[in-house]
């Protein structure tokens, strides 16, 4: 069995639903923002974690969970004081379980912690062998300044696996460098060149090209700027290196960052464990949410499955 988490208005989710549709797949499906009537309860006595769910009025056997897709939102919590203990329970109570099922989790919570950290996760991508940028954390101003001065153009995000809008720093940050005291801040070297986003599901990858003028195109339409997707192939050593990075991160489904510099130098700025990968597929028609539905769907009826 497959078992779906999330919301049906998500994107990714609605897309992975009509995906496992189409190939007549059977699964359950766990909507987040109705778990204050959702039960679960674990069976850790010897072999595999067993249990049963209940939702939707639905009692489902955990040991027969083959493959779960779970994006774990911020969780909604009701107003009622006693709904709002049960669905916290509930919550920490899967999450455990995400990281102890013998089933495929795409993504297990303990895989995507290393996402909380950029400074930890930018040392695991250098050692899967991808370049980073020259990088600083720091809450010393003058420290920040002298890197400004050795290199020029520096971009700034946060540390943190919270999204931030990166922007390059200039004359105008100045007189709020200050602030870093009470919150270190990450300084790269600005890398020139083309956005690139890979999604990669399991072994195969599929490759996003951005062309934008503003310096993160997530947030283009702030500064009026359009960002233009065309799905490119890779050379095979940087697909490899996508591939090699995504398992040493233990992430079957990661969406990495990367910039193609005009010299012809590949950068990764970030390995992304649950990636808003509708954005691209919408963008391109690369088939993302078929390799994903076909990835949970061949673990499911794996021998080693439920």
């Amino acid at each position: 069995m497959i078992l779906v988490f999330g919301r049906p208005d998500d994107p990714p989710i609605a897309l992975l639903l009509a995906a496992l549709q189409q190939r007549n797949a059977g699964y359950a499906f766990i909507d987040d923002r109705h778990l204050a009537y959702t039960s679960l309860s674990l069976d850790l006595d010897g072999g595999p974690v067993g249990g049963r769910l209940r939702a939707a009025g639905e009692d489902i056997e955990l040991r027969a969970i083959g493959s779960v897709y779970a994006r774990l939102l911020n969780v909604v919590i009701p107003a009622d004081p006693g709904q709002a203990s049960h669905v916290q329970a509930f919550h920490a109570l899967f999450t455990q379980w995400l990281d102890l099922t013998p089933a495929l989790v795409v993504n297990r919570p303990w895989a995507m912690a290393s996402n909380a950290s950029k400074p930890y996760q930018a040392q695991l991508i250098a050692a899967a062998g991808l370049e980073v940028p020259e990088t600083l954390v720091s809450n010393d101003p003058e420290e920040i300044e002298a890197f400004h001065g050795r290199h020029g153009h520096i971009v700034f995000k946060s540390i943190s696996g919270v999204r931030s809008v990166v922007a390059e720093f200039g004359s105008q940050h100045a007189g709020r460098l200050p602030l870093v005291r009470s919150l270190p801040t990450q300084f790269q070297v600005a890398i020139r060149g083309a956005d690139v986003r890979v999604h990669v599901v399991e072994g195969r990858t599929f490759a996003t090209e951005i062309t934008c003028e503003a310096d993160d195109y997530r947030y283009a339409t702030r500064s009026g700027a359009e960002a233009q997707l065309r799905g490119i192939t890779l050379d095979s050593d940087i697909r490899d290196a996508c591939i090699r990075l995504a398992r040493s991160l233990d992430l079957p489904l990661c969406g990495i960052d990367l910039r193609r510099t005009p010299d012809g130098r590949w950068v990764c700025f970030e390995a992304n464990p649950m990636p808003a990968y509708s954005y691209y597929e919408e963008h391109t028609g690369a088939d993302i949410s078929g390799a994903l539905a076909s990835l949970l769907l061949d673990a499911a009826h794996s021998p080693d499955g439920q």
